[in-house]
């Protein structure tokens, strides 16, 4: 109770917080033509960009400004920053929710999308990054906190398997928000996708993430933002549902078989050319 109090009544956080908001906000919206498509930078972009050039942890000159024990103290008051948008998220579900039934099957389906990223994730990882069992806790999932509970439960954070999701967390905690920002700006502008299929893929598990990604859809299609809104909160209030069962026992089996099956063909290679080696 003490640790929240100290962290809500840290004004000089705040005030830092305040003027970068201020800073993002007078720089508004900028749309970047690229070839047929485009990308959307918003001002959620900028704050994160200056909050980067800001960080101790980072550069450390910028300590005399903000030091690692208050941007350590930032870290938690990231989920209550994103509440309003996801209490948001609910308002619009309800008045909306004629037109997330109409989009049928797809609504539950799409969550067996993210088991698409274990067959591209796990092949890098292992045969091109070397990695070894960090890659079983870093690719079954975007490392949110129900995934890092579920690792931890049955490998423990200390081990191969909880630097990996914690490494992704870490990662996605930092760049992900940008990451999802600009994906689905262009992912929109190329008009390969149903926009209603992109506002459901917004919601993977992760507020921020769906937050920013929504935000930028919201942006390019202003007639249909309370639509994509509604889409996005609903697909990330499902994810959040389903993701922990789905991942105990779908997506961690499977990641689990595909790195035996892929350290299996990168250890008869080794053998491979150890025995060519020494045929010469």
């Amino acid at each position: 109770m003490d640790s929240i109090k100290a962290q809500l009544l840290n004004f000089k956080l705040h005030f830092i917080v305040i003027v970068l908001t201020v800073i993002a906000e007078m720089i508004g919206v900028i749309k970047i033509p690229i070839g047929a498509s485009s990308i959307v930078l918003l001002p959620l972009f900028y704050s994160f960009v200056i909050g980067i050039l800001i960080n101790p942890n980072v550069i450390k000159k910028a300590s005399s400004l903000i030091t690692i024990k208050q941007a350590e103290k930032a870290t938690p008051i990231i989920l209550i920053a994103v509440m309003p948008f996801l209490a948001k998220f609910g308002t619009l579900i309800g008045p909306s929710l004629d037109k997330i039934l109409s989009v049928g099957p797809a609504m539950i389906f799409q969550e067996l999308g993210n088991l698409g990223t274990i067959l591209i994730a796990m092949p890098v990882a292992v045969l091109l990054l070397k990695m070894g069992r960090e890659s079983v806790g870093a690719c079954f999932s975007i490392a949110r906190e129900p995934n890092i509970a579920l690792i931890s439960d049955k490998y423990g954070l200390k081990n191969p398997e909880g630097i990996g999701v914690m490494g992704v967390y870490v990662m996605g905690t930092m760049f992900g928000t940008l990451y999802f920002a600009i994906l689905a700006s262009v992912l929109a502008s190329l008009n390969l996708f149903d926009i209603k299929a992109l506002a459901m893929a917004c919601g993977v598990g992760s507020g921020s993430m769906t937050a920013a990604c929504s935000a930028s859809l919201g942006e390019m299609y202003p007639s249909l933002k309370d639509e994509i809104l509604a889409l996005a909160g609903a697909s990330n209030l499902l994810t959040n549902a389903t993701g922990l069962f789905l991942g105990l026992f779908v997506a961690l089996p499977l990641t689990e078989k595909l790195y035996k099956v892929l350290t299996k063909k990168k250890d008869e290679k080794v053998k491979a050319e150890l025995g060519s080696d020494s045929n010469v």
